[in-house]
C-alpha cells in the first residue's frame, strides 16, 4: 500500500456556498484520500507544505489541444470567421504525424505545468494523431477524456472526412485501438465521441456516433448554443427540431445513457435547459472564450443554483489561457456583467462558487465512471494543488479565502506541487 500525508492549509467546497478551511494532515492511501487529522499520522511519509494553500485539482471540461499553437491570437474575430481563418487550417496540419507529435508535446508540457488535473479534450479528425495525444497525456500522468473529431460537412476540403461512412469507420478503428491499449473503459485517459458541432457533422454521421456510443459505452462531447448565427444555421440544417439540443438528442448524443458534456449553452431556451437537466447533460461554462469570440455571457449562476450539472472550461484557443484560476476569476467577472446588463434577478457568482465549479462541479462528470473528485474526503481521488502565494504577500494579513481570491485574480502565484490520483506530477 502506498501511503503518505500532505501537510498544509486545505481549502475545498463541500457545497457551492461554503469554503471549508482546515489546517493539518491529509492521509493518502493508494491514490485516494483516507482521512484528515490535525496531527501528523504515525508511520507515514509527510510532505510538508506548511503555510501554503492546498486545493483540489481543477477540472477543465472543454478545450481544443491542436489549437494551443495559436492561443492568444485572432482574438478580434467572431466564432464562425475564426474557425474558417485560423482553426481549420491549423487542425488540418495534424495529418502530419511529426507535426502532431510536436504540437501535442508543447500542449501536454504546459497542461502538466498548469493547475488542471483532469480535462475533456477535443483533438482533430485524425485517428493516429488523436492516439498520439492520448499517449502523451497518459505518460504525463494526467486524467482526460479525449475526442477524435467527427466532421463531414461545412469545412474546407483539406479538413473534412470524405463521408459519414468513412468517418464512422475511422472512429471505430480509433475505439478499437483504445480497447487494445486498455484505454476504452480503464485508465486515466479514455476516448470520448466528439461531433465538432452540428453544422460540421451530418445527420447520418450523428446517428452512427450515437450507435457507437451505445455499443462501446463511451461518453460524448460537443458545442451547444454558443452563438446566435450558429443557432440559426442549425435550425436551417435540421428542420423540424425545436431547439439546437434536439439535433443531438435525436441521435443519442445528449446525456441519458450516454454521459455528455456540452460547451457554452449561452442561449439555451427553457425547453433545451429542461432537457439538459432531465438527461443530466454536463454544461461546460467557458467565460474567457465567450468574451474573446464575442459569443455572449452564459447564465452560469442560474445553472449552478438551479440544479444543472455545470463546471468550467478554458476552451483554448477561443479562451486565451490554460490557467483555470484565471478562468475562475473571469467567471465571476462576466457574471457581474450579466447581472448588470442582462438579468438582475441572477446574482453574480462568488469566488467560492467559482472554485466549486472548477472542482466538484466539473469533477461530477467523472462520478459516472466511478471516480469521485473535488473534495478532500475519504474515498475521493487525491487530486491536489499546492499553491505558492509568497509573491503576493505584503504588510497585510489575509484569510485563506482572500489568499485564494488574490491567487486567482492577480496571476502572480505559482504551483509548488501537483498530484493526480495520489501520484506527484511535479
Amino acid at each position: 500500500m502506498n501511503r503518505f500525508a500532505l501537510h498544509g492549509t486545505f481549502v475545498d467546497t463541500p457545497t457551492p456556498d461554503a469554503l471549508r478551511v482546515r489546517t493539518g494532515y491529509l492521509l493518502c492511501e493508494d491514490g485516494v484520500c483516507a482521512g484528515f487529522s490535525p496531527d501528523a499520522p504515525a508511520g507515514v511519509t509527510v510532505l510538508d507544505y506548511a503555510g501554503q494553500l492546498i486545493t483540489p485539482g481543477l477540472v477543465d471540461l472543454h478545450l481544443h489541444a491542436p489549437q494551443y499553437s495559436y492561443c492568444g491570437t485572432a482574438m478580434d474575430l467572431e466564432l464562425l470567421d475564426w474557425l474558417q481563418r485560423y482553426t481549420y487550417p491549423e487542425e488540418a496540419r495534424y495529418a502530419d504525424p511529426g507535426y502532431a507529435k510536436l504540437g501535442y508535446g508543447y500542449f501536454v508540457r504546459d497542461l502538466k505545468a498548469s493547475a488542471t488535473t483532469r480535462a475533456c479534450i477535443f483533438a482533430t479528425l485524425h485517428t493516429d494523431a488523436t492516439l498520439e495525444l492520448m499517449h502523451q497525456l497518459k505518460d504525463a500522468g494526467l486524467g482526460a477524456f479525449v475526442g477524435k473529431l467527427a466532421m463531414d460537412r461545412n469545412s474546407p476540403d483539406s479538413y473534412r472526412e470524405p463521408s459519414a461512412a468513412a468517418g464512422l469507420a475511422e472512429t471505430r478503428r480509433w475505439l478499437d485501438a483504445c480497447r487494445a491499449e486498455d484505454m476504452l473503459h480503464s485508465g486515466a485517459v479514455r476516448p470520448m465521441l466528439t461531433p465538432r458541432f452540428t453544422p460540421s457533422t451530418g445527420d447520418e454521421y450523428r446517428t452512427g456516433l450515437g450507435k457507437l456510443a451505445a455499443e462501446y459505452k463511451v461518453p460524448a462531447q460537443s458545442h451547444l448554443s454558443e452563438n446566435p448565427s450558429e443557432i440559426a444555421w442549425v435550425a436551417e440544417l435540421c428542420p423540424g427540431t425545436r431547439f439546437y439540443g434536439e439535433s443531438y438528442s435525436r441521435h443519442g448524443l445528449f446525456g441519458g445513457d450516454v454521459p455528455t458534456v456540452m460547451a457554452h449553452c449561452i442561449y439555451s431556451g427553457e425547453e433545451e435547459q429542461a432537457l439538459m437537466k432531465r438527461n443530466r447533460v454536463m454544461i461546460a461554462h467557458c467565460p474567457t472564450s465567450n468574451e474573446n469570440v464575442i459569443a455572449g455571457i452564459a447564465p452560469a449562476a442560474h445553472y449552478l443554483r438551479g440544479g444543472w450539472r455545470v463546471g468550467l472550461g478554458s476552451d483554448v484557443a477561443g479562451g486565451h489561457t490554460l490557467d483555470l484560476f484565471a478562468v475562475m476569476a473571469s467567471a465571476v467577472q462576466v457574471s457581474k456583467l450579466r447581472w448588470r446588463y442582462v438579468d438582475q434577478t441572477e446574482a453574480p457568482l462568488t469566488m467560492v462558487e467559482a472554485l466549486y465549479l472548477a472542482t466538484v462541479g466539473g469533477g461530477d462528470f467523472w462520478r459516472d465512471y466511478g471516480v469521485q473528485l473535488g473534495l478532500f474526503e475519504p474515498g475521493y481521488a487525491l487530486d491536489a494543488l499546492v499553491l505558492d502565494d509568497s509573491a503576493l504577500r505584503n504588510q497585510r494579513d489575509f484569510t485563506p479565502a482572500e489568499r485564494l481570491e488574490r491567487y486567482a485574480y492577480l496571476g502572480k502565484g505559482s504551483l509548488t506541487a501537483k498530484f493526480v490520483d495520489g501520484r506527484q506530477i511535479f
